[in-house]
């Protein structure tokens, strides 16, 4: 699910700087904010877009359980259920309502907002180096392999949450807010957790740095192919 809404709104964040650059009204709002006041507001409006859509994930979510729990109890009357039910109605009963439902709210929303952050700002930085969606490409790919990766291993983390491969992975800023997500249901030391959101909310103040870069002199450049070389030059200029 994480992997969706990152997704998502970053591509929102990056289809909504490419459009106003085509149309040039990025040009009007440059006279009055600064690129960088303007690439942030722009990422955390989107954020509080998907903050909007996660309270309504989590207000549909209680109302399921309480649904469920009203259905599925361990109280529900064993008399017209033969043993099996009985106990298979009890266990799927007690193991919703065993889970830490609000440990596991509170460290989405974190790892949510932190990873959006994170790669939307990459995301910005992409729209403002592309004429277009279809030059953007490029850039895309590599940003979204940390993403895919985390996606594809997250199977391989539940199936063993506190080996060496899950360890590093939830460390690493890039694939830390899936894979984190995915070993917090089997226990996770607090200095780990702690130590992953730090790294976390670090690689987010690297990658704003980064991007705020090439935003302020790519949301200016029209008519040209940017490649990595170009990137590179951009990121060595002085404010």
């Amino acid at each position: 699910l994480i992997y969706i809404f990152i997704f998502m709104y970053g591509t929102m964040v990056m289809r909504s700087v490419i459009e106003e650059k085509t149309n040039r009204i990025v040009e009007i709002i440059i006279s009055s904010v600064k690129p960088f006041e303007l690439m942030l507001g722009k990422i955390i409006s989107v954020a509080l877009v998907g903050l909007s859509q996660f309270a309504m994930w989590i207000i549909l979510g209680f109302v399921f359980l309480l649904i469920a729990n009203g259905f599925i109890s361990t109280d529900i009357d064993v008399t017209n259920l033969n043993a099996n039910e009985a106990v298979l109605s009890s266990e799927i009963g007690s193991s919703l309502m065993a889970l830490p439902i609000k440990s596991l709210t509170f460290v989405f929303l974190i790892y949510f907002l932190a990873g959006y952050l994170l790669y939307g700002s990459l995301f910005a930085a992409i729209g403002s180096a592309s004429d277009q969606e279809t030059d953007s490409q490029q850039f895309i790919v590599p940003i979204t392999i940390p993403l895919i990766v985390s996606f594809v291993l997250v199977q391989v983390v539940i199936d063993n949450p506190h080996g060496g491969l899950a360890y590093w992975l939830s460390m690493i800023p890039f694939t830390s807010p899936i894979i984190m997500i995915a070993r917090i249901p089997f226990g996770v030391p607090l200095h780990e957790l702690l130590l992953s959101i730090s790294l976390l909310i670090a690689g987010f103040l690297l990658t704003t740095w980064v991007a705020a870069k090439i935003y302020r002199v790519g949301i200016l450049m029209y008519g040209k192919k940017i490649s990595y070389k170009e990137l590179w030059k951009w990121l060595k200029y002085k404010d």
